[in-house]
């Protein structure tokens, strides 16, 4: 995020240097990657009036000058032929340094010349930050600067922050989100934005214009107004350079403002032109199958039901937080506008982003998650700018559909704990000033803190922990040691400790531990012979898979245990002993999450590798376990196993059999799906039970 200086000044005094700026915000967590002094190469570069223009005696493509800098008018020799007499111009006087080196007094077909003047090229400046500057020839200030002022300030040349913002926050890509840390950060008050909207255009909102959001689940707040005569023309030289610094290409009034709160507020907006859009009206809802749209790029755009779309009474006009589409463009001809201000779900906005090869400013933050309580501020400030700058009238009113509106979370205030997790010993008064500095509400009397809406990454005492710790300072907390009643005997948990038991009894018996994908393709059913109707079947099924091999989660690991011996059988090793301790997930109904349970499975060919030696490796893991009182069955009715070859094993729990592993030789039809050796044998237990 780049953030020219003067623009933070606008809401927070920096009263410290650049580079102890640059180093406090880093210690507060806010890291700076870089500076821009967009004015580092420019020294005794002034502003000039042109009071006279007399031709070169000996040079037909030269001119005299005489520029008035204010305590002197200095004579100037000159082949640009863009100036005139009244102009303003940046003028480097002799020993100015300049990016191609310093200026000294020069003698020009005979005439001397005091000085040069200068084109944006000679100031290492572009048309990006100077649009109205010519393709060639000298700068012509649009105005009339004080003769004798500093260029650097007459161009508002400024040192631009390139700070790296984390992921987790998202309020941070703004001005006013930086602004605020700064404030924090240097002791110092946070001014407050105050903006004004005047409603001048008469009429009413709701009487011009509607809105409906159907899925307030990937939209969780759409806002708008609405503004009349519309006046389409370049934006003001500030607002230019500032979006130029803070690296936007200006284009046009509308665009510009709105770019500008962008930047400004952390919100993205969006324009439509309102008499394109059929009923006058905004449709929030998710593509239909086999719709289209031309977005502003000029692409022909397929739209799936995954993605989120604006749309009026019959069509798309624009794909949600990416970009907007062609048939509700804002034009020259455009009279009246409908201004967006919304919220939309982060991941939804990524993945249509990914589908579409398209990504930008606005949709790198939706994709982080925006404050829904922000969307009437930048609403209200890109309005004022509007109405600032005559690109509109604003109409009286504000559409707002929020169906679930912002929970605040109260949060518990434990000083003794953030102390302990820190490891110091800081007043509560201090953290009170903290949280209070950084929009928290603090309740002392009932020891709570309310972060502000911005702040979603604020969770739990590991966080607040964190603010403290920030702003406290890094370099203020001593190094310590653990005291006796913090620290503790590091062991094992009992369910741990089993697991090693199962380890160490199968690599005893001469197994090798294997690692198989939890992740399957719905074809393992087939493969195993599993029945149609078989629970197993009914997988929990990954959203946005890689593709059919990986969309499911495994309810058995059989088949990833036959693919490993397959695999070793098709590289000519003669013989596999292996074992897997791995879950298996089965879907619980009502329940987001499925139920994980740990499963044991044995896969082996060849050598000494029969039912009985499978079988062997059950009593030994039953004996490492201390469980004595079990029995093996004949089993006849598993489909993925050999009929007359396969047992079942049942232990007493409480005093009743429960059947707990299944064990034999692999069913020869599934071992040819599968590619095995025809004599494969498996076990599969439920190592729960065990």
């Amino acid at each position: 995020m780049k953030a020219p200086l003067k623009w933070l000044k606008d809401y927070v005094d920096i009263n410290v240097d650049i580079k102890d700026y640059v180093e406090a915000m880093t210690m507060s967590g806010s890291k700076v990657e870089g500076v821009e002094d967009m004015g580092k190469d420019i020294e005794k570069v002034v502003a000039g009036k042109i009071t006279a223009i007399d031709k070169h005696p000996d040079a037909d493509k030269l001119r005299i000058c005489r520029v008035d800098i204010g305590n002197e008018v200095l004579q100037i020799v000159t082949g640009a032929a863009n100036v005139k007499e009244g102009d303003y111009i940046p003028l480097a006087l002799v020993g100015a340094k300049l990016p191609g080196g310093k200026i000294k007094p020069a003698k020009l077909r005979g005439v001397e010349s005091y000085g040069m003047m200068c084109s944006i090229e000679e100031l290492n400046l572009t048309k990006e930050y100077l649009p109205d500057a010519p393709d060639y020839g000298v700068y012509v200030f649009d105005g009339a600067p004080q003769p004798g002022a500093d260029v650097k300030e007459v161009l508002d040349l400024d040192q631009v922050v390139d700070f790296e913002i984390t992921s987790n926050r998202p309020d941070c890509l703004s001005i006013i989100g930086l602004a605020r840390e700064t404030a924090v950060t240097l002791g110092v008050p946070f001014k407050t934005p105050a903006v004004k909207v005047k409603e001048e255009a008469g009429g009413d909102i709701h009487s011009i214009a509607s809105v409906e959001v159907q899925d307030a689940e990937l939209c969780p707040r759409y806002s708008a107004r609405v503004v009349k005569d519309v006046k389409i023309e370049p934006s003001p030289a500030w607002m230019q350079r500032r979006l130029a610094a803070a690296g936007m290409r200006p284009i046009n009034n509308i665009v510009d403002i709105a770019n500008y709160v962008m930047l400004e507020y952390g919100q993205p907006m969006h324009t439509f032109d309102l008499e394109k859009l059929q009923g006058s009206k905004i449709i929030v809802r998710t593509a239909k199958e086999g719709e289209t749209i031309k977005t502003l790029d000029g692409q022909d755009r397929k739209l799936d039901p995954s993605m989120l779309v604006i749309c009026d009474e019959n069509k798309p006009v624009c794909v949600a937080g990416v970009m907007g589409g062609e048939n509700s463009e804002v034009t020259p001809e455009t009279r009246m506008l409908l201004l967006e201000s919304a919220t939309f779900k982060g991941s939804s906005i990524r993945i249509t982003g990914k589908k579409m090869g398209l990504r930008s400013e606005a949709s790198s933050r939706f994709e982080k998650g925006l404050d829904t309580e922000n969307t009437i501020a930048a609403l209200n400030r890109c309005a004022e700018l509007i109405e600032l700058l005559g690109a509109g009238r604003i109409v009286p009113g504000i559409i707002d559909c929020y169906e679930n509106p912002y929970q605040k979370k109260v949060l518990k205030f434990e000083p003794d704990r953030i102390n302990a997790f820190l490891g110091t010993d800081i007043a509560e008064a201090e953290m009170v000033r903290i949280f209070k500095a950084l929009q928290f509400d603090v309740d002392e009397a009932k020891m709570t803190l309310i972060p502000p809406s911005f702040r979603s990454d604020i969770e739990g005492l590991a966080d607040l922990s964190e603010e403290v710790a920030r702003f406290y300072g890094y370099n203020n907390i001593k190094p310590s040691l653990l005291s006796g009643k913090e620290s503790m005997q590091g062991r094992k948990t009992y369910k741990q400790r089993m697991e090693d038991v199962i380890r160490n009894s199968m690599t005893g018996c001469g197994l090798y531990e294997a690692y198989t994908l939890s992740i399957a393709s719905p074809k393992i059913f087939d493969s195993i012979n599993l029945p149609a109707a078989s629970p197993l079947r009914n997988a929990v099924v990954i959203s946005n898979p890689m593709g059919e091999d990986f969309s499911i989660m495994r309810t058995t690991t059989l088949p990833g245990m036959l693919k490993a011996l397959s695999i070793n059988s098709s590289r000519k090793i003669p013989e596999a002993r292996l074992f897997e301790l791995s879950y298996v997930y089965i879907p619980r109904e009502g329940e987001a999450l499925p139920d994980e349970r740990e499963t044991l499975t044995l896969g082996l060919y060849g050598g000494e590798a029969d039912f009985f030696f499978l079988k062997g490796c059950m009593e030994e893991l039953l004996k490492a376990m201390g469980i004595t009182d079990f029995e093996f069955k004949a089993e006849t009715g598993d489909p993925s196993f050999h009929p007359g070859r396969t047992a079942r094993l049942f232990v007493k729990i409480d005093g009743k059999s429960t059947a707990c592993a299944i064990l034999g030789e692999i069913h020869p039809e599934v071992a040819e799906k599968n590619d095995c050796p025809q004599r494969t044998y498996a076990a599969i237990a439920d190592a729960a039970v065990l």
